[in-house]
């Protein structure tokens, strides 16, 4: 097993779900996610897991009502969005749907580099999936950000 401790950033997302089993397998399956381990209670509830997603380190646990972790499904949805890069947007979008994520965004190129699109998993959380398509500096994102506004607004789309 690999070292969970090994795997903390400055800031690492703990995501609240009403069954964190069955997410698990739904990570494993549609995100390619590794458990590293899970703390239950004598009832099974999950208090704590953790799994990699390519490389980086997510938390879960199990809804708790009583101590005001809701999950997305019981708060009408998730104000957080989680961007999860990898080395083929398009398979991973396929595996996710594949395994019950909803699409929101088709994949497609955007102005700022990368193919992308959205996905809200079983649980309610939204993942936007990219592949960097290509380095560009902030002065060409802007660019191209400001060449995309201007056409939209001159109805070119």
């Amino acid at each position: 097993m690999t070292d969970p401790h090994a795997y903390r950033s400055a800031v690492t997302p703990l995501l609240v779900v009403p069954d964190t089993d069955a997410a698990l397998r739904f990570y494993a399956e549609a995100l390619g996610a590794e458990e590293l381990f899970r703390l239950t209670m004598p009832d099974g509830a999950v208090v704590h897991a953790q799994m990699l997603v390519h490389g980086a380190l997510v938390m879960l646990a199990d809804e708790n009502r009583d101590h005001g972790n809701l999950a997305p499904t019981s708060l009408g949805g998730a104000p957080v969005l989680m961007q999860l890069t990898v080395p083929d947007v398009d398979a991973v979008v396929a595996r996710a749907k594949a395994s019950g994520a909803e699409e929101l965004v088709p994949v497609g190129d955007r102005f700022y580099g990368e193919r992308a699109g959205r996905i809200q998993d079983p649980f309610g959380h939204v993942w936007i999936v990219a592949t960097v398509t290509e380095k560009l500096s902030t002065q060409e994102m802007q660019n191209r950000m400001d060449e995309m506004i201007a056409a939209v607004a001159a109805g070119d789309t």
